[in-house]
């Protein structure tokens, strides 16, 4: 079992976890915002479970009708993550109107209100991890769940507040209202990773340090070539892909335009993890004077 998918299947239990403590806390206090708060955490285990699925997916190995492999697997889950998100904010904030239209006193909201920060700190631990981890293993299933986990815990912690504003106030409105900002707040996030993973989908290139690091590479280690051109990068879930022409003097065997290939490529790999690099080999005649200059 990989890291990742033993992390996919901690965010399962965590979830659970979770949600059983904020619907005990719903049901001492009867709060529209803590049932809001419930409500996430519904959608958080539902995505952890599509998040493991579509990281098993992505760990199989390339086969005839997936030669490039299964990594944009996690994109789909990152996507369906955000759908989910919306639609737990628009059945938030129906909870809220019914809310203002009925509102109605809290009971027993201290008690409720402390199992409701428990599982809050928890989320807030769980979600740290993810998201950290999720970026050293390049992972966009982990790292979208932890950031909706993140979510949560700004709108727990802003229902908490909220509620006990409402205690010390005895206005019963404050709590759906703010139901409401959770609902808004949890529609942004929502937004926010369909649009991130929807950059994996599109075939985004990578960030402009590794691109940096990658042209010195070629630069350094081709020595003996006359220029590289045409680089192509673009990342699927955690595998990474490299393309490139690289110029040679005519005059160079096929076994020496080789090695020096294998030597960049394997300067490449030793820089970036889980990359695929593919070099196009060219005579000099090919050469365009433009893109990068081998020392």
């Amino acid at each position: 079992m990989t890291p990742v998918i033993r992390l996919a299947i901690g965010s399962i239990v965590v979830g659970v976890v979770v949600l059983a403590l904020k619907l005990l806390a719903w049901r001492m206090t009867g709060s529209i915002a803590l049932l809001s708060d419930a409500l996430e955490s519904t959608v958080n285990v539902a995505t952890a479970f599509a998040a493991l699925i579509a990281i098993r997916v992505a760990a199989l190995p390339a086969d005839a009708n997936h030669p490039y492999g299964h990594t944009k697997a996690e994109f789909f889950s990152a996507i369906l993550e955000g759908v989910m998100i919306i639609i737990a904010a628009l059945l938030i904030l129906r909870e809220s109107w019914h809310g203002f239209t009925n509102p109605r006193p809290l009971e027993a909201p201290l008690s409720g209100l402390a199992i409701n920060v428990a599982a809050s700190i928890l989320n807030g631990i769980w979600c740290w991890v993810l998201i950290s981890q999720g970026r050293k293993r390049r992972s966009p299933a982990l790292v979208a769940d932890g950031k909706h986990l993140l979510s949560d815990v700004v709108s727990s912690v802003g229902v908490t507040f909220g509620v006990l504003i409402a205690i010390e106030t005895g206005w019963a409105v404050l709590d759906p209202g703010m139901a409401a900002l959770v609902a808004l707040n949890i529609l942004w996030s929502g937004w926010k990773v369909i649009r991130e993973s929807m950059s994996g989908l599109m075939d985004e290139s990578l960030s402009t340090e590794t691109l940096a690091t990658v042209r010195d590479i070629i630069s350094r280690e081709a020595v003996g070539a006359v220029e590289a051109h045409d680089l192509r990068t673009r990342h699927a879930g955690q595998a990474i892909f490299i393309e490139f022409h690289l110029v040679v003097p005519g005059d160079l065997t096929v076994t020496q335009a080789h090695d020096m290939c294998d030597r960049v490529e394997a300067a490449i790999k030793a820089a970036v993890e889980d990359v695929i690099v593919t070099i196009h080999v060219e005579p000099e005649n090919k050469a365009k004077h433009t893109g990068i200059v081998v020392l």
